[in-house]
């Protein structure tokens, strides 16, 4: 028994939640990956997932050696990585996630840039608005828009973004350009409930400089930015988005942005990767090439 190959089959199970999904992963057919964990069961001599109709949940032992095992094939990797100069020159394939509007506006180009200039790397950028795991998914880098926890994660801020409210001509010809927050409250709003409340926005308190809540009325609630975007050009309400979601409708004349002297402090954005152990050439060289470029599309401060 090839007990790598049955370690990598068993991580890529658990990761992938399923024996088909597993195996689609790896390319190889779905009755050896059953044989092949049904044969590393039997050479441990006990059970490592509990099976049922709806899903796999890994036993306590199960929970132990794949915690194990993912270690174990990490280390491999990076000998492997080691051993064909991954770490003396960029090659190899370099995994990217970034926010979707922010990904396809910014980092492709600067992806694409990077392609021709580096003939060797290969690049797969996952556009997500989800925050995935580094290390559970695979990943080399992320871009992140927000405050970043305490984490084992290595950072580098490139910039940040606003929370910009705006609204259509239209409306603002209809019920008038609001000079302070407390007049949104009597507006029609549409509210995207992914950044933040459908109730209340928040805008700086011009005595202390804090943050203050003021009510919104929200005639439509959406869940992503194009669509609170589309319905404020159609004179639906003012919406409040993120400073790049806005960049073309704004640049078009579509919308236009209101109470910017409230607007909260502004968002960082950052590139950060895994510290653990010697920075594979590829990671390095991607972050030294796109940094600079990021840093040129983002302010680093709010804008004028």
């Amino acid at each position: 028994m090839d007990r790598l190959e049955a370690m990598t089959i068993l991580v890529a199970v658990v990761e992938t939640g399923s024996f088909t999904a597993a195996g689609r992963k790896l390319g190889i057919p779905l009755p050896t990956v059953s044989r092949k964990l049904a044969e590393l069961e039997a050479h441990l001599g006990t059970r490592l997932l509990t099976r049922s109709t709806r899903r796999l949940a890994l036993t306590e032992t199960g929970a132990d050696y794949v915690a194990g095992c993912k270690r174990i094939l990490e280390e491999i990797g990076d000998i492997e990585r080691k051993a064909s100069g991954e770490y003396a020159v960029p090659k190899g394939e370099l995994v990217v996630t970034a926010p979707v509007v922010f990904g396809r506006l910014h980092v492709l180009p600067i992806v694409s840039e990077f392609l021709l200039t580096y003939p060797d790397v290969d690049v797969r950028l996952l556009l997500s608005d989800r925050n995935a795991h580094l290390l559970d998914d695979h990943i080399d880098l992320a871009v992140r828009i927000g405050i970043l926890p305490d984490s084992s994660m290595m950072a580098t801020q490139v910039g940040t973004v606003r929370k910009v409210v705006c609204g259509s001509p239209s409306y603002l010809a209809k019920y008038g350009t609001p000079t302070k927050p407390d007049e949104v409250s009597g507006l029609p709003c549409v509210t995207f409930d992914v950044l933040s409340s459908v109730t209340s926005w928040s805008f700086i308190d011009g005595g202390d400089q804090g943050l203050r809540a003021v009510s919104v009325r929200s005639r439509l609630s959406v869940n992503t930015a194009e669509a609170a975007l589309d319905a404020a050009v159609a004179g639906v309400g003012l919406t409040r988005v993120l400073s790049y979601q806005a960049a073309g409708a704004l640049e078009d004349g579509k919308l236009q942005v209101v109470l910017d002297a409230f607007e909260p402090p502004p968002i960082p954005v950052s590139l950060i990767y895994a510290a653990q152990g010697p920075l594979p050439r590829k990671v390095r060289t991607f972050l030294d090439f796109a940094a600079p470029r990021l840093r040129a599309r983002l302010p680093s401060k709010k804008a004028p």
